[in-house]
């Protein structure tokens, strides 16, 4: 049931490591199969979350309600596609999407930029100049992009339990040697492991159930699940809502109980 997430630097040949780390393991590999699962159950247009996860960002985008709708509702899908484990996801955002789980190995590919350069040389049949700024642009994308939606910096080590440098070694070795790793007994499921995921993806369903619902999308409130048992706390404006709220995590497949902690704003914001 291991879980392989693989962060990879435009250009670096992550996408085919990633492929042989599949095969090596007899894993399936996947990578816009997340973003599908997303649109497919929430509705959303696959190409917003493309825009999302690789157009333009700026700092204040954080607090967008519309980018809080696509990163919960993707982190639900990523918990859906990988409940089955045995997965090589090679998408933008795993290594935020599956976090505290034991049995998944994070990874992060990088190169030079000397060996990125001449890869996108050749596969966008640019010259040397026009791959170096095409890269470096690809690069300060993705880093501002990354931040507005998660507030953190993509390439990260310490997001990660392997980096590897690819420019050192052929796609088989690199493969090899991730693949090897995750079949250490660090990364095996446990019953602790595993029970981790599962409340991870029921406070996701919870979430996404939350934020797609008209009535309580524009509600903010802590959720966690714990056995199937969620609690949701935070401050709500409207105590009628709360019903609802709990209506709509009782839906949600994985639920056995709710428990709120919900309390009115304080005096001086409801009346200035």
């Amino acid at each position: 049931m291991s879980v392989v997430t693989i962060a990879h630097a435009a250009f670096s040949g992550g996408n085919a490591i990633a492929e042989k780390v599949a095969s090596l393991l007899n894993y399936r590999s996947v990578a816009r199969e997340v973003l599908i699962e997303a649109s497919k159950r929430y509705g959303i247009p696959e190409a917003k979350y493309t825009e999302v996860l690789e157009g333009e960002g700026h700092w204040w985008e954080r607090w967008r309600e519309s980018v809080r709708l696509y990163r919960i509702t993707l982190q639900a899908a990523m918990c859906e596609v990988a409940e089955e484990g045995n997965l090589v996801y090679y998408g933008r955002a795993g290594q935020q999407l599956l976090p505290g789980i034991p049995h998944v190995l994070k990874v992060l590919i990088v190169a030079p930029m000397d060996y990125r350069i001449e890869l996108a040389r050749t596969q966008q049949g640019m010259d040397s100049e026009s791959a170096r700024q095409y890269v470096r642009e690809l690069d300060r994308v993705r880093s501002r992009r990354f931040r507005a939606v998660f507030n953190a910096d993509w390439q990260d080590p310490i997001g990660h339990d392997l980096v590897l440098n690819s420019g050192r070694f052929s796609p088989e070795v690199g493969a090899a040697l991730i693949a090897d790793t995750v079949r250490r007994p660090e990364f095996q499921p446990t019953r602790e492991s595993i029970k981790a995921f599962q409340d991870l993806a029921t406070t996701a369903r919870v979430q996404a159930a939350l934020i797609t619902s008209p009535k309580t999308r524009n509600v903010v409130l802590n959720v966690k699940s714990d056995n199937g048992t969620v609690t949701i706390s935070g401050i709500l404006a409207d105590p009628d809502l709360e019903k609802e709220i709990v209506r709509i995590a009782k839906s949600v497949a994985g639920v056995l109980a709710v428990v709120t902690d919900i309390e009115p704003p304080p005096i001086e914001y409801m009346h200035p």
